[in-house]
Order: structure tokens, then C-alpha cells, then sequence
């Protein structure tokens, strides 16, 4: 297999879902409706996105040794995934997802991470030629942030950009933010990360200026269907979405990430990557699932042309 140019490092899961009516009240019973499973996971997520819509993906992560684990390495196998750093861990199982989504696509998930806890410093530099051999790396918070503060710290000293999606929401050092190329939080995340309540374009615009300030050089905070807020040097301001019906919003962030980098990758401006992530972003969520819900590149149109 040719060198991945994208390379994402992260959380691999078996979703469990239950659609009904509305999301139980802590005490509550709901009864649902349908039940299904997927496989999911942030970081298995993106890579599944990055690799339908064109990208040249590896995915460096742990699976239990177990069924989930097994049918989950079967998947990236079949998505054209690199599979080369995907270690089968024999300690752990494989982490699961627990997700009730409503009749307005909002979702509520808990996780039990599992073999996604063990993925460490070693795994990251035994793909230390994988890496060098990218163009984009992309990372999420499912995984230890010990590892994560690695991956960044050796993807600057590499000169790579690496791109920092901050999910789950997360406190994260001015060292670990000043070696992000690209961190592309939504609303609540990027509350987080700035002490600012956003509601609107002008509060996400002081907030994406707080984060930068802490040392990131590229902000993106995606807010659902009013598109996402972008600050960077070669582009300021609110990149729109199409309206569309949301059915389920679960993978939506993480159809974005993968686009993103897919569209950087190629060498796109970074509004018009932007626009990119939003277009796919916003077909996913009018499709039930994590990676069933996941559109492929001829499904989202003509990407744009770099001027």
C-alpha cells in the first residue's frame, strides 16, 4: 500500500443504538423504538469519513482481542484503511458506546473505552515512518491525553500539521494548544477552551480569538446547522451550511474532521476545505448511525477548486 497522506490516531468503539421519542431524564425510563449496532468510535469514525470521501487513510489505534475488535479491523480492511498499527490488545476489550438519539437527531452517549485507554507513547512511535510519510494527521480526546500531548509535541518537531478535534470536551494546556495546526471544537468545546458562552458568530468569533491567543494557529468552531466560524490567517469568518433535515446528529463532527483533512490533503484552501466538511458534515446527519451514516465522495458533489 502507498504511503497514507492522511494518518488518524484515536478511539475505535461498537456503537450500541436506541432511537425513541426523547432522551430519558436522569431516573427516567424511555421506552424505545429501533435498536441497532454500529461500528463507531471517534477516531474510527474519521477515518472511515477521510477514506470514502478520497483520502489516502491509516488509522493507528487499539481493538480488543475479541469479536468487536476483529469485526472492527474487517471494517477499515474493507473501507481501504491501513490497518498496519492497529494492535489487537489482549488485555482490554474493545471500547463500546452506549447511544439513545431522539426524534430530533439529538443524541446522548456514554462510553466505556476499554483497549482505546491503553493506546500509548509507544504505539505512537513504533508509526514513527508512517507519520513522517503524511501530510495530515488528525487526533480526537478518546484516547489518553498523555498520548495525545505526544502527538502533538512530535508532530511540530516534524513539521507536520496536525489537526486536534477536542472531543470529549476538555481542559487543554496553552503546551499541548501551541502544537495545533488546525483545532476545530463546536460551541460547547470551544467554551470550554475559552471561557465564552457562544450563541452566535460574534461570540464564537471572541472565542476562536481567545484559543488562538493560547497558541493554536488555525481555529475552526463548528456550530451545527449554522455552519462553522473559522480564524486563520488566510481566511476569517462564518463558512454557511445547507439546510437540511437532521435525523441523527452522532457522527457529524467526526464526518467533518475527516473531510477536513481530506480536503487540506488535496491541497485546498482552508475556506474551501471548510465548505467541504460542512457539505459532507451536513449529509450525514440526515442518516441514522456513526459510520453507517457516512456519505462517499461522489455523493457530495464537485469539490471546490483551489484558486
Amino acid at each position: 500500500m502507498a504511503a497514507a497522506k492522511i494518518v488518524v490516531i484515536g478511539s475505535s468503539n461498537s456503537d450500541m443504538v436506541i432511537q425513541s421519542s426523547k432522551l430519558p431524564s436522569p431516573g427516567e425510563t424511555v421506552m424505545g423504538k429501533k435498536f441497532f449496532m454500529n461500528p463507531g468510535g471517534k477516531g474510527a469514525n474519521q477515518a472511515v469519513a477521510a477514506s470514502r470521501l478520497g483520502g489516502s487513510v491509516a488509522f493507528i489505534a487499539r481493538v480488543g482481542n475479541d469479536l468487536f475488535g476483529k469485526q472492527a479491523v474487517h471494517t477499515f480492511i474493507k473501507e481501504g484503511i491501513d490497518t498496519a498499527f492497529v494492535v489487537a490488545d489482549t488485555q482490554n476489550p474493545s471500547g463500546v458506546a452506549l447511544i439513545s438519539v431522539d426524534d430530533h437527531g439529538e443524541n446522548s452517549i456514554v462510553v466505556a473505552p476499554g483497549a482505546n485507554s491503553a493506546l500509548c507513547v509507544e504505539d505512537i512511535q513504533r508509526a514513527e515512518a508512517l507519520i513522517n510519510g503524511a501530510d495530515i494527521v488528525l487526533t480526537q480526546l478518546e484516547i489518553p491525553l498523555s498520548t495525545v500531548e505526544f502527538i502533538a509535541a512530535f508532530i511540530a518537531s516534524s513539521r507536520k500539521k496536525l489537526i486536534l478535534n477536542p472531543a470529549p470536551a476538555s481542559n487543554l494546556s496553552d503546551a499541548l494548544l501551541s502544537n495545533i495546526y488546525i483545532i476545530t471544537p463546536n460551541e460547547t468545546e470551544a467554551g470550554i477552551l475559552s471561557g465564552i458562552t457562544i450563541v452566535d458568530a460574534e461570540t464564537a468569533a471572541k472565542a476562536a480569538a481567545i484559543i488562538k491567543l493560547r497558541g493554536v494557529q488555525n481555529v475552526i468552531i463548528t456550530m451545527g446547522g449554522h455552519g462553522a466560524y473559522v480564524l486563520s490567517d488566510k481566511f476569517t469568518g462564518v463558512v454557511s451550511a445547507p439546510e437540511v433535515k437532521a435525523i441523527d446528529t452522532t457522527a457529524a463532527g467526526d464526518v467533518f474532521n475527516g473531510a477536513l483533512a481530506v480536503a487540506l490533503s488535496e491541497q485546498l484552501s482552508i475556506r474551501d476545505a471548510v465548505d467541504f466538511a460542512i457539505r459532507s458534515a451536513s449529509l450525514s446527519v440526515t442518516r441514522m448511525g456513526a459510520q453507517s451514516s457516512i456519505p462517499f465522495r461522489n455523493e457530495i458533489g464537485a469539490m471546490p477548486v483551489n484558486a
